[in-house]
């Protein structure tokens, strides 16, 4: 049962988020969930590094690799062969190691990487994964329009998200489907997807 001083430290922080427009995020809720019982693992984060991120994570038994691809989109996007489009994202990401990746953070990168170089992509993670491993990505589902460059999401706790994004033009979204991901990433499942109330879609995917 939860002591009096625990029920005040969960209600503050619910009403912090609450007050800071945090985004209600369940499917990264399920995903720490998940973490907090699966012993060792291995994180990719593919968005900005962020203290907020590295507080949640270091209660885990996990390795956390961070690599920020937000200055590599327009490259990886402009490159028109399969050979340019593989030497590019391996370039982004990691080097493989022998310890599989186990959880990818998307954050909201996907929406801003065309067909090819999405498809691209996320085979080279799939190829630092395993069966199983899981991808939880945000996508802009309801507008038409997205900011220029990718937000810089961060968890305040296990289940609320919030954003940097400063003032900046905007550019048209791809709003990518489930049947768009089941063509560019035929090796990845939707294991679930919760529509929220910013207007984003949650994907959760499965390798």
């Amino acid at each position: 049962m939860a002591t009096r001083a625990q029920s005040v430290t969960e209600r503050g922080g619910k009403a912090a988020a609450s007050a800071s427009g945090a985004l209600n995020a369940p499917l990264f809720q399920s995903l720490i969930e998940r973490l907090r019982g699966a012993g060792r693992c291995v994180v990719l984060d593919l968005g900005a590094a962020r203290p907020e991120t590295i507080r949640l994570l270091c209660e885990f038994r996990c390795r956390l690799d961070i690599v920020d691809l937000t200055d590599g989109l327009d490259q990886l996007n402009s490159e028109q062969t399969p050979r340019g489009l593989r030497d590019r994202a391996e370039s982004l990401l990691p080097s493989r190691r022998r310890e599989s990746t186990d959880v990818v953070l998307c954050w909201d990168m996907l929406n801003y990487l065309n067909r090819p170089a999405l498809s691209m992509l996320m085979e080279c993670v799939a190829a630092r994964g395993r069966r199983g491993t899981l991808a939880h990505a945000l996508v802009v589902y309801s507008a038409r329009k997205m900011p220029v460059r990718p937000s810089t999401f961060y968890p305040i706790d296990e289940q609320h998200l919030a954003s940097l994004a400063p003032a900046q033009s905007e550019r048209d979204a791809p709003r990518y489907t489930p049947e768009d991901f089941a063509l560019c990433m035929p090796r990845y499942t939707v294991e679930r997807a919760r529509l929220l109330r910013n207007g984003m879609q949650e994907f959760l995917f499965r390798l």
